[in-house]
């Protein structure tokens, strides 16, 4: 790999509290508007400022068992330790019938650069999940980890040293930090994607927070004073910060979901450089205008070299202009659209030291993970087993939970986390595939009869434990996509599929804003349809029907299904119009081009 120069230190200016202008309804479309935005700060400004560095009071919170919640500000800040506290809302009403608070419990996200783990890892996390969280299960996720569910408050400090013995932290995986760097799961191109992963992992380090409160709070380590946020600031950032480095053809990390985003340009089958995207994001709220989903924008080319200084001068740009007063427009997609992409991108240039050339020539055909074994150039063998919401558990005759742990007691090389939800065998040599392919096969975890709907539909947790869920998800995708599957025969295309993607709320999280066909939970059992995304994961879907219930979710594509089949059209090169595209030609839905613009018209 090239030599990495030592990273141009960054400004570190601080956020001002007020601001120039007010925010436009729906944010300028030519470059104008406000560097900052006037107003009162939001609260969560005033949490971070008195925080003490994310210390807060959260190592006296964990001692008080009279409450298994944290309480005050510390129910925020624990999150960028990794953690979301939750309850069961299965059985929310019972217990407020028995006088008793919430069950509440926290979820952790660990913090896995490229989602990769090696089988001692593995077995630790699969141990730990076993014995001391209430659902048992390991949760696989869109940000290439994994999460554990339901861990009570007295095995929250055993939960992170568990995880700091086997070299795992959760450290800014939630919060208002730069979280999870994703990876393109690439098991073909090997040596490639060898140095994608390891700059996903230096700019991961690079980004983090400087404070030891983690250690301090959860590892009893140290107490060291913390004096400066060099890159985040000691506000840190208006809100939450998504980075990904992507292989094309492969976009299957949706990088239009992310803040920003490295584009892998190889020359002889060694990375040379990065183009940057800038700006992406899918999260929302029912019926407010001013908030919607946002392609990324290409800044241009940047050397290997210049990589650390563009990821820190994206940030603190971002840092600094983001918008503090409202956290609904605070992300970095607002902050371009309100202030000029233009205008953003040569501020990144002046803090980076650095002149984005032009964006070297990629294309994105495909971001769905390649299933079943595939050899590697190095002549090792992987196998991408589907995880079916990501979700291991040992379901009646579907030990998945077990077989992977049966796997890693015997498996020589890695296992890689896909932002699809789903798991890589990865490294296996040609004397160790029987072993391995026989063992997923008896625990359910190779099934050849997989649709390939099933492989390409995926949701968000949701219920019973988001609290942020307003309709099912995870709970719901099974029955769903067997009813899709029965549409499909019907009409003759069985073997086809469509790009399905369900998520509890608007928040985002299961990705639906890129999907040909994404349902947006709205209330119990109701939500918003979604149509026209594309194969390459580049084209915004457009509200096609609103607050609808889940039979007629169905009817109205067994009618768009049908007319697909019945309409859509073959090129030259003989292949068959997707349906997401169709459904634009068509004139079902309006492409969406412009985000803020064409999505809401």
């Amino acid at each position: 790999m090239s030599a990495v120069q030592k990273p141009t230190p960054v400004a570190t200016t601080e956020p001002l509290d007020t601001v120039t202008g007010p925010l436009p309804a729906q944010g300028p479309l030519k470059g104008e508007g406000p560097i900052k935005v006037e107003g009162n700060l939001a609260d969560n400004e005033r949490l971070k400022r008195e925080s003490n560095f994310l210390r807060g009071t959260i190592a006296q919170d964990l001692q008080d068992r009279i409450t298994g919640g944290f309480t005050a500000d510390n129910f925020q800040l624990i999150r960028f330790h990794g953690m979301y506290q939750q309850d069961d809302r299965d059985i929310r009403a019972e217990r407020q019938k028995q006088k008793l608070e919430p069950m509440h419990n926290v979820m952790l996200r660990a913090r896995m650069p490229g989602g990769i783990i090696k089988p001692e890892q593995w077995l630790a996390i699969d141990k730990f999940a076993e014995e001391s969280s209430t659902y048992g299960s390991i949760r696989l996720t869109t940000r290439q980890t994994f999460q554990f569910h339901g861990v009570l408050k007295p095995n929250i400090k055993l939960m992170h040293q568990t995880l700091n013995s086997i070299g795992i932290d959760s450290i800014a995986t939630a919060g208002d930090v730069n979280r999870n760097v994703l990876c393109t799961s690439n098991p073909v191109e090997s040596e490639l994607h060898q140095e994608a992963y390891e700059w996903a992992t230096k700019i991961s380090e690079h980004l983090l927070p400087k404070t030891k409160a983690y250690a301090e709070i959860w590892l009893d380590g140290e107490k060291v004073e913390t004096t400066e946020e060099p890159i985040l600031g000691s506000t840190y950032l208006p809100r939450k910060f998504k980075t990904t480095v992507v292989i094309p053809p492969q976009n299957d990390v949706d990088v239009h979901a992310n803040d920003l985003n490295f584009v892998a340009i190889a020359e002889n089958g060694k990375l040379i450089g990065f183009n940057v995207l800038v700006g992406g994001g899918l999260a929302m709220t029912h019926g407010d205008k001013s908030t919607y989903p946002r392609r990324a924008d290409d800044f241009g080319f940047v050397p290997l070299a210049k990589t650390l200084d563009v990821a820190a001068a994206v940030v603190t740009t971002q840092r600094d202009w983001g918008n503090r007063v409202n956290r609904k427009n605070a992300k970095t997609k607002y902050t371009l659209d309100r202030v000029g992409v233009d205008v953003f991108k040569a501020e990144v240039e002046k803090r980076a030291g650095v002149e984005f050339a032009p964006s070297r020539p990629y294309e994105f055909t495909e971001r769905g993970d390649r299933f079943g074994w595939a050899e590697g150039i190095d002549g090792k063998h992987h196998l991408t087993l589907f995880i079916e919401n990501g979700r291991l558990l040992d379901y009646p005759g579907k030990p998945l939970k077990t077989g992977v742990r049966e796997i890693a007691k015997v498996h020589q090389g890695d296992f890689r986390m896909t932002a699809n939800q789903n798991l890589i065998i990865a490294g296996v040599a040609e004397a160790d595939k029987a072993q391995i392919e026989t063992l997923a096969i008896e625990h359910g975890l190779l099934d050849a009869s997989t649709s390939e709907q099933r492989q390409n539909s995926m949701a968000c947790v949701a219920f019973p434990t988001c609290p942020l869920a307003m309709a099912e998800a995870e709970r719901y995708l099974p029955g769903l996509v067997d009813d899709v599957e029965g549409l499909l025969a019907k009409h003759d295309v069985a073997d086809e599929h469509i790009i399905l993607r369900v998520t509890g709320c608007p928040n985002g999280c299961g990705r639906a804003m890129l999907a040909e066909v994404g349902l947006v939970g709205k209330g119990p059992g109701k939500y918003q349809m979604y149509l026209g995304g594309n194969t390459g994961g580049t084209r915004i879907p457009k509200l096609y029907k609103d607050n609808i219930d889940e039979q007629t979710v169905l009817a109205e594509l067994d009618g768009l299904i049908g007319r697909w089949v019945a309409e859509r059209k073959t090129d030259e090169q003989g292949q068959v119009e997707r349906f997401g595209d169709f459904v634009i030609r068509a004139g079902v839905v309006e492409e969406v081009i412009i985000s803020v613009r064409d999505f809401h018209a």
